[in-house]
């Protein structure tokens, strides 16, 4: 007995490695008469996944430097196009917007935004286009950005009093944590018409936020290679996902919940509907379409989770690198200054009027933009069809990576690319609305970011506010070229060490 088991259990191997064999030289058959991209050598079973490394961004750009500005590589079984200049991003972003529309299947997304009902990472159709609509229309339309105006300028003046007070006894203040306060509590405001920073359930709010960040920016192995998902499991990531899935649910139920209680017929429909809070206009809009469009309360939730992921840590980080860019750089610093300081003359506040005036800025946010884009990789595309990139044939099903990062440091766009030079964007017409390759910190077409506008005017107004009313130095009289520029890689580019600045108020 114990013969014939071993004899079926080796007939089951051999047979199982005829299919593969099969399988293989099948696919490679096929690969051979298709016109594919420059590929690195891929290794069996995890094809290009040990090339990359703790920044993806980084590797691969160092591959497409030996491989060339789109290339095809192999993670598991997903094939990836990545795209490192400015040629294969427009053809993939601009050409091809359509047959790239899609967004690929992820556990941790589908897990942590609710099946994915967000706009981000739903899948391109009906529903998509749906929630983009209810997105650029009700929440982050021109006119609604600017009814939070009031809003963004308390909060950057509650910022500026608070470095004030903490820098009274010359002591270093942590810039990296009062930013991303800052950044928080607007979203929140916005949101929820309320900030959530104390503790209690605001704290656990926050410590969810900060986890899923971390958490997008995590490789899961089982949407690579399905047969190791069990790894996910063991490494604990999946207990993880499941912590802050259910923190941010519970949260998130009790605001609606809150919300709806408070509502009345005077408060939704007799008043300025132009105050009314995210949660505010998802829940009108839910009972003003249940009979046509309905959506339902996991869709809210998603939407709101969108908010926050996609505006608090990369305007925050967006802001961090810029700050540190100019104490690296304090010639470039002194000119901000004046151009802010004289803008504003004897006002004591600053105001979002005031920085249509102020040019220098604009320059020097763009400039910290292309070396320091919040997302290095955008966030990943998929072709929904057969399609062809550059003279090359994409399959359907193929994901598409643009390496933002590599595109903002290509010598063949930018003169002295390493070198934080905004005076560049003076003799160039380069804007990051989306019309431009060379700089795409908010990706572009259809699954373009739409807070761009909600997010610039957050970081604009704080960043002209900290230069009107501080000189910022390095503590410990530690020079600015020698400032630590390390990086912590996630879906979002964070700075390894904290920010830490003396704050000199100036003399009104």
């Amino acid at each position: 007995m114990a013969s014939l088991s071993g004899l079926f259990i080796s007939l089951c191997l051999f047979i199982l490695s005829l299919v593969y064999v099969y399988k293989w030289r099948s696919n490679k058959a096929l690969e051979s008469r298709k016109n594919l991209p420059p590929s690195p050598r891929k290794i069996p079973i995890i094809g290009n996944l040990h090339q990359l490394d703790a920044f993806p961004y980084r590797s691969l750009c160092s591959l497409s430097q030996r491989y060339g500005p789109l290339m095809l590589l192999h993670f598991g079984k997903v094939p990836v196009l990545v795209a490192s200049s400015f040629d294969a991003a427009h053809e993939i972003l601009k050409n091809n917007d359509l047959a790239f529309s899609n967004r690929p299947k992820s556990s941790i997304t589908n897990k942590l935004a609710y099946g994915a009902k967000d706009v981000a990472f739903s899948p391109y159709g009906e529903y998509w286009r749906q929630m983009r609509s209810i997105c650029v229309l009700q929440l982050l339309s021109n006119k609604r950005v600017q009814s939070f105006k009031r809003v963004r300028e308390e909060a950057t003046s509650n910022m500026i009093d608070t470095i004030r007070r903490l820098g009274c006894s010359s002591c270093p203040v942590n810039l990296s944590d009062l930013l991303a306060s800052l950044t928080n509590g607007v979203i929140c405001r916005a949101a929820f018409g309320k900030k959530y920073d104390k503790e209690g359930e605001g704290y656990n709010f926050k410590k969810s936020l900060e986890e899923v960040g971390k958490l997008l920016g995590t490789l899961c192995i089982g949407d690579y290679i399905p047969w190791l998902s069990w790894i996910d499991h063991i490494s604990g990531l999946h207990a993880r996902m499941d912590k802050v899935a259910k923190q941010f649910d519970e949260f998130l139920d009790g605001v609606i919940k809150e919300h709806r209680d408070q509502e009345s017929e005077n408060r939704v429909f007799g008043g300025n509907k132009d105050q009314l809070n995210f949660v505010d206009i998802l829940l009108q809009f839910q009972r003003e379409n249940r009979d046509t469009s309905p959506i339902e309360d996991a869709s809210i939730k998603a939407i709101i989770l969108d908010m926050f992921a996609a505006g608090t840590d990369t305007t925050y980080t967006a802001l961090e690198w810029t700050i540190a860019e100019l104490l690296r750089n304090p010639k470039t610093l002194k000119i901000l200054q004046n151009e802010v300081r004289t803008v504003a003359g004897i006002k004591e506040e600053i105001t979002e009027k005031d920085l249509e005036k102020m040019q220098y800025l604009k320059v020097v946010m763009k400039e910290s933009l292309r070396l320091h884009g919040p997302a290095p990789l955008l966030v990943p595309r998929e072709s929904t069809k057969d399609t062809t990139i550059m003279g090359y044939d994409i399959a359907a099903g193929t994901q598409a990576v643009i390496n933002y990062w590599a595109i903002g440091r290509d010598p063949s766009l930018w003169e002295y690319p390493e070198e934080f030079r905004p005076e560049r964007f003076f003799h160039t017409n380069i804007d990051y609305k989306g019309l431009d390759f060379e700089l795409l910190p908010f990706g572009v077409g259809r699954r373009g970011c739409p807070g761009r506008s909600f997010a610039l005017s957050i970081y604009e107004l704080a960043l002209a506010k900290l230069v009107h009313k501080f000189d910022m130095i390095l503590p410990s009289g530690e020079r600015g070229e020698d400032l630590d520029m390390s990086e912590v890689n996630g879906i979002v580019k964070y700075k390894k060490f904290p920010l830490m600045v003396l704050a000199i108020p100036v003399a009104s």
